[in-house]
């Protein structure tokens, strides 16, 4: 069981209590702004299920974004492993959040990302962390540079979970980070 702690959060295991949160960022049209679909009560606790039912790999939880201060639940984030051949290898790790509109431009997403790629990189011993948006969601892009991700300007691609009913959602960009860059970018940091 994933739990890591930032000077502001707790990233923790999903847990029934936060059924109502994963209905709002499933249905919220400002946060699904760059999706296809708005998710129903019903789909949205449906998926929610699913999600409880599966046991996920060590490291790879759909964690909870909570608040030290108060405790409140605002999102989620987490490692997974997307299936995307032949646009990604297979076993390539992705870093993703969302997040309540409510709690958007105060640094909640860039810390929870930050603490996951030490996460990942120290604890899982991970080679590489990737992370993919639509080409023009200028507020994930700026999460994925505020916390070291840098473009892969040939990695871009048509996702081919979006319908042809929204092209405007297909191209995806890409943005990686490997372990070794890491390591660097926490020297330098120390160092400044």
């Amino acid at each position: 069981m994933t739990i890591i702690e930032t000077p502001r959060l707790i990233l923790r295991p999903c847990q029934e209590s936060d059924r109502d949160l994963f209905y709002e960022l499933s249905s919220d049209p400002d946060v699904l702004e760059f999706f296809p679909f708005r998710r129903s009560r019903e789909d949205a606790d449906a998926v929610f299920d699913i999600i409880g039912a599966v046991m996920p790999e060590d490291g790879f939880d759909l964690l909870v974004l909570t608040l030290k201060q108060g405790g409140e639940p605002i999102g989620f984030s987490g490692l997974s492993k997307p299936k995307l051949e032949p646009f990604l290898p297979e076993n390539t790790v992705e870093i993703g959040w969302r997040l309540a509109a409510r709690y958007w431009r105060q640094g909640h997403a860039s810390e929870a990302g930050a603490a996951l790629l030490r996460y990942g990189f120290e604890t899982l011993k991970l080679g590489e962390i990737v992370s993919l948006a639509v080409h023009n969601n200028h507020r994930a892009l700026a999460v994925m540079q505020r916390i070291g991700m840098r473009l892969d300007p040939a990695g871009g691609f048509d996702h081919p979970d979006i319908p042809a009913s929204h092209p405007q959602l297909k191209h995806h960009v890409l943005y990686r980070l490997s372990a070794t860059e890491w390591h660097r970018q926490q020297m330098q940091a120390n160092r400044d």
